[in-house]
């Protein structure tokens, strides 16, 4: 029988560990800011690379400098574009931090989605309800200045916006068609009228711009070499990934998981948010539908919620994932 004294001893052990832990996910890993690197071998044989920068989930409020100052310094990786998968505002002023960390990027190309927390701003919720489930919607949510973000990153920066709609760009010889869509967390992806943009965009008859951006359709009488379809989505819903497979693209980018945002040793991601599997919540894997395959990044963010300043064994993150050739 356990004497008194040791289940004491390690009551106080427990309680110790257990402070130690939250201190550490709180106040020193959500700031732990790491860039990550993947090859994506999706490009026509003799291609040049294509360097991508994938952002996600900034989350971003004022206060939040070490933050915004580690964003800044992405620039200087030079990527060929950028691609945005959403949830870049956290707070009613987080455009102030969100403009300071990205405008070293202005003229990069680049391409941007929705969150749900680039329409309304975050509010308290039980921590419990996100490990059962997908979060809900919660109740009447105050209202972000979305239009004001959009003009930031259209005129400021350069970037087409992508919610459900399609896009053209060839970049270091190669033409890259890239679909997009509305934050699915919050149904706001639009699926049916996708299609009709894809044609469009395939159909061509429109002349580029001097940076070789088509919006809407390619200019069907230049040849611009091989084409490569890329998906891009906030929330990776299966269905979501299913179309964007559908539609031919060999690539997809995502985020909304936070990697999990607390991860379990030996068993990782207890949460995805949404129905991806556990296994896929963050970094580079394929996702197969049918007979048809795509590499699937999936960001586990740069910030979180300012209601839930917390990661577990699972680090803020930016990636630069590269495009190259295909092996034969």
């Amino acid at each position: 029988m356990i004497e008194l004294s040791t289940l004491r001893r390690i009551a106080a052990g427990t309680v110790v560990a257990g402070a130690a832990v939250t201190v550490w996910a709180t106040a020193v890993e959500r700031n732990l800011f790491t860039l990550r690197q993947y090859d994506m071998p999706v490009l026509p044989a003799g291609s040049a690379p294509v360097r991508v920068l994938h952002i996600s989930d900034l989350h971003m409020a004022p206060w939040q400098h070490r933050k915004q100052d580690w964003v800044r310094s992405l620039a200087s990786l030079r990527p060929d574009l950028v691609i945005n998968t959403g949830d870049s505002l956290g707070h009613s002023r987080g455009l102030q931090g969100v403009e300071y960390a990205l405008a070293p990027l202005a003229g990069t190309p680049g391409v941007f989605v929705h969150g749900s927390n680039d329409y309304f701003a975050p509010q308290f919720k039980n921590p419990l309800r996100y490990i059962i489930g997908p979060s809900k919607v919660p109740h009447a949510p105050a209202r972000l200045d979305t239009a004001a973000m959009e003009r930031f990153f259209t005129d400021r920066l350069g970037w087409q916006n992508l919610n459900n709609t399609a896009v053209g760009l060839e970049l270091n010889g190669t033409r890259l068609e890239l679909l997009g869509v509305d934050d699915p967390h919050r149904h706001l992806d639009r699926l049916d009228t996708l299609a009709g943009k894809v044609d469009e965009l395939r159909a061509g008859g429109a002349d580029s711009d001097a940076d070789g951006v088509v919006v809407g359709e390619y200019d069907g009488g230049v040849s611009h070499g091989a084409t490569v379809t890329v998906g891009v989505s906030h929330a990776p819903y299966q269905r979501v990934l299913n179309s964007f497979l559908t539609y031919g693209a060999t690539a997809i980018f995502a985020g909304h998981t936070h990697g999990g945002q607390v991860c379990l040793p030996g068993y990782g991601a207890m949460v995805t948010n949404c129905d991806l599997p556990r296994d896929q919540a963050s970094g580079l894997s394929l996702w197969r539908h049918g007979l048809s395959a795509a590499y699937l990044h999936v960001s586990a963010g740069i910030g979180t919620s300012i209601y839930a300043p917390v990661r577990l064994a699972c680090r803020p993150e930016a990636a630069l994932v590269t495009l190259t050739p295909a092996a034969r």
